[in-house]
């Protein structure tokens, strides 16, 4: 009999406090740069437990990307890993199946969670399969996250093995070619927002499951493709094209549909950028500045592209950019948000994490980073709910940092067993099991 065959499902959390609406939940990570490890994120931010696996001689290169921030103990640890490795266990383990004592670890982990979440995309070169998983666990939720798609949903397969990261997702997509000014080499969003898209995309879609998991006790396939997500958000694309035949294409900072929509440069050097859509919206601004409404009619110079290209149109827009290079873009802002008008200033992140309203609504947090052991403040809990919120009751753990509680107290192996797999090089073991894990285990 195998091991996990002879074991009995311990309750979620084991490790983690009680909080949030998945509390009850367990979570398994295999998975890298980005998207997988920030869906992880966002389960244990609200609750679930979760644990990482990371091999122990390719750790998640997460950790080590610029700029890191160093501790009094000499070591250091990269931004992003500090803000989206918080909330979970790192367990450092050899995940290659090939290896007989790996895959009792492994499967005795699958065993043990709700979810498993991967985006490493080869984990049939490591002999893992989703039919070998539900024998052991039949209502394991299974969330693929890949660049092009996997086998299971069609498609073909030379373009499924095909690698991606977030630029290749958006520029594949067809997204990318969106961005930018028409008379410019296309761009791309920065900041990886096609990995966080999808891992919002995954989190979603695990939620959808775990439903259904509760409703039937049966777990089912996730699947989220990069390029897949990136087509979604662009949403009227498809239905214009496909209907009209009609592509749109990207236009820089001026929307070319209707005005005011652009961004400004202001006498102070920042920017500001507004959206007036709409003829309430149009005849709102026209008066707040003054402009005449006679002059410049909303039919004849703000609605459509004939209109903001005409005579009057352009005319109009000067006055606009007159307007906004004579003032400071907080000047701006107070005059057009007074008037219901959206206006927003392209604000720095020292500009929005000094703003009082942000401070007041606890969006920037501070906890102990596991590497470095210095507090760090980062980004906080998001969506906020009123009656299960969400926490973070642990920073990112440096790498091994519960390869040994996991497997001791979870798993049931003893110290002996451990030092063996230490020895054949198969984890890495923390030095330090903190206190309050041990407490909570025991």
């Amino acid at each position: 009999m195998k091991r996990w065959e002879k074991m009995e499902k311990v309750p979620a959390p084991f490790f983690a406090p009680k909080f949030g609406p998945l509390t009850g939940m367990r979570v398994l990570l295999n998975g890298t740069i980005v998207a997988g490890p920030f869906t992880a994120t966002m389960l244990g931010d609200f609750g679930a437990e979760v644990i990482v696996l990371e091999r122990p001689t390719m750790p998640d290169p997460y950790r080590f990307q610029n700029p890191v921030i160093k501790g009094d103990n000499g070591k250091s640890i990269s931004c992003a890993w500090a803000q989206n490795g918080r909330n979970k266990l790192d367990v450092a383990l050899e995940t290659n199946m090939k290896i007989s004592e790996s895959k009792e670890i492994f499967l005795s982990l699958i065993k043990q969670v709700d979810v498993w979440v991967e985006n490493m995309v080869w984990i049939e070169k490591l002999g893992i399969t989703d039919e070998m998983l539900w024998e052991v666990n039949p209502g394991l939720i299974i969330a693929h996250v890949s660049g092009f798609g996997r086998p299971r949903f069609g498609g073909i397969d030379k373009v499924m093995n095909k690698a991606s990261y977030d630029p290749i997702g958006q520029s594949e997509s067809g997204y990318a070619l969106l961005q930018g000014y028409s008379d410019r080499v296309p761009t791309y969003a920065s900041q990886y927002i096609g990995d966080y898209a999808v891992a919002q995309m995954a989190f979603a879609g695990i939620l959808m499951a775990y439903i259904e998991v509760l409703r039937t006790g049966k777990g089912q396939i996730v699947e989220v493709a990069q390029v897949e997500t990136m087509m979604r958000i662009m949403d009227d694309n498809w239905t214009a094209w496909a209907n009209l035949g009609y592509l749109k294409k990207r236009f820089g900072a001026k929307i070319p549909f209707f005005q005011p929509g652009c961004t400004w440069e202001c006498k102070d050097g920042r920017y500001i950028t507004i959206g007036a859509y709409g003829e309430v919206a149009y005849n709102r601004i026209m008066e707040t500045l003054g402009i005449s409404l006679e002059e410049f009619p909303y039919l004849e110079a703000g609605l459509g592209v004939e209109a903001v290209n005409s005579e009057k149109g352009q005319k109009l827009h000067a006055l606009f950019t007159e307007y906004f290079s004579t003032h400071t873009a907080q000047e701006a802002s107070d005059l057009l948000n007074a008037n219901r008008i959206g206006a927003g200033i392209l604000n720095t992140c020292e500009e929005v994490y000094n703003d009082p309203h942000w401070q007041q609504r606890n969006c920037f947090i501070k906890y102990e980073d596991q590497t470095t052991g210095k507090e760090i403040a980062a980004y906080g809990i998001h969506p906020k709910m009123s009656g299960t919120p969400g926490q973070v009751w642990r920073g990112a753990p440096a790498l091994g940092q519960d390869t040994e509680l996991v497997l001791s107290q979870l798993l049931g192996y003893n110290d002996f067993e451990i030092a063996a797999f230490k020895e054949q090089g198969l984890v890495v073991l923390h030095a330090k099991i903190p206190a309050h894990l041990q407490n909570q285990a025991a």
